[in-house]
């Protein structure tokens, strides 16, 4: 070959190498480097608006207590607890079914940027995680939903519910916090972390392809369900792309409420809370939009709890969620990448839930009644709408900006100067 051949050989290799290596970078981009919590936030009040005009609003722990109720008839509890003889299917149950496609969307998205690794904590953090999701279970059933339908779903419907049960997070977080610090400072036992599990590098380099294969699985799953002829399993099929999308999406940025609750405290970063006060700020006008124009109910999202329900469960939940690690939904998504903690955290809090919301109905706590202007109440509460109790929508959305505001201007505040950090 003449040297005019080399060269043009040559040529053509480093064109098909750099023509890969640029398919390479995209991936790396969009797979494997984190998202900015801020598009997260976007991207997920999208998702949210969107099960809205579909009918829907999203929610956590009904599924969980779902997962609960399941266990607790499997080991003989449901009669002592009073649980119906017939449970409705985990994959069956909406908030069940989100929780399941979310779990796979958090999975694909570990596997696709090769992060998924088990990953054992210290003997003394499951005694934490089972603490923690059992708290959870409580302050949730309290409040009517975690930090997802508790707080978050229930500020976009502009209730004021939502607002309560934030407050009590905070409260509760900072009580977490000195708690945890305190057995920080005074138990040695078991806080030795156990050797590292790590994969061999043939399985990891594989993740990609298993990645893949999950979205397939989930197109396949969602088509099947959504052209079935059987209307609730085609308004399922909706869910299931939803729930798949909220998962990769919160996996990739790193989305967590615990977080944005409790890092002010901890170290006075604030990032994460402005992405959640910028999703809320978002979500909260649009939102009214689409209940103005009655395209859904917005008492499918508020909980039956406030004020005394919400704050009290915001306080227990918060407390639960520092001992945790992480909060209902960022539990999900990291259990999915292999936290084992977040397994022990997850089943106790969907343990304690089936409990507590038991017990509590027996007790007479739970159960609802229906006043004269269709609105559901408890001993816990009643189902608040700022619109109704404004009377209109001006005053309405300005409580809600003004919490917004607030929020953001204390969490500026202590990046700057860490007046409220606690540790």
């Amino acid at each position: 070959m003449t040297a005019t051949g080399v060269h043009e050989s040559d040529a053509r290799a480093e064109s098909r190498f750099l023509w890969w290596a640029g398919f390479k970078a995209d991936y790396e981009t969009i797979f494997v480097k984190g998202w900015s919590p801020y598009l997260g936030s976007i991207l997920l009040v999208t998702m949210i608006l969107g099960l809205m005009i579909s009918g829907a609003s999203w929610g956590i722990f009904g599924g969980l207590r779902l997962w609960g109720d399941w266990f607790n008839r499997a080991i003989g509890l449901g009669p002592a607890l009073g649980l119906p003889d017939t449970l409705q299917g985990p994959l069956l149950h909406r908030m069940s079914l989100m929780n399941i496609t979310l779990l796979m969307g958090a999975f694909c998205a570990a596997l696709l940027s090769r992060q998924f690794h088990v990953n054992r904590p210290p003997r003394l953090e499951y005694i934490w995680a089972a603490l923690g999701g059992s708290f959870m279970g409580l302050g949730a059933t309290l409040a009517g939903g975690c930090t997802t339908g508790g707080f978050f779903t229930p500020a976009i419907h502009s209730s004021p519910a939502g607002w309560a049960m934030w407050a009590g997070l905070l409260l509760g977080a900072a009580i977490g916090l000195k708690l945890l610090l305190w057995t920080l400072e005074h138990i040695e036992w078991g806080m030795q972390a156990p050797p590292t599990l790590n994969m061999p590098t043939s399985v990891v380099s594989a993740y990609p392809i298993l990645g893949f294969g999950v979205v397939l699985a989930i197109i396949v799953w969602a088509v099947a369900w959504s052209y079935s002829g059987d209307p609730a399993l085609a308004v399922r099929g909706i869910i299931i792309v939803a729930g798949f999308a909220m998962g990769f999406i919160m996996h990739r940025s790193r989305i967590c409420f615990a977080r944005a609750i409790r890092e002010p405290f901890m170290t006075a970063e604030g990032e994460m809370t402005k992405a959640i006060i910028l999703g809320l700020a978002i979500a909260v006008p649009l939102a009214a939009l689409l209940f103005k124009y009655k395209v859904i109910d917005p008492y499918n999202g508020i909980p039956a709890t406030f004020w005394v329900g919400s704050l009290v469960g915001g306080a227990v939940f918060g407390i639960g969620m520092v001992f945790a690690g992480g909060c209902a939904s960022g539990s999900l998504w990291r259990m999915a990448e292999g936290q084992i903690k977040l397994w022990v955290a997850v089943f106790f809090f969907a343990w304690s839930g089936s409990i507590a919301s038991a017990l509590l109905k027996r007790w007479g706590l739970l159960l609802r009644e229906v006043t004269a202007d269709d609105v559901e109440e408890t001993r816990l509460g009643y189902q608040a709408y700022f619109p109704a109790m404004f009377d209109g929508w001006g005053w309405a959305l300005l409580a809600s900006a003004a919490v917004l505001l607030l929020w953001y201007v204390l969490v500026r505040y202590n990046e700057s100067t860490e007046k409220f950090t606690l540790l």
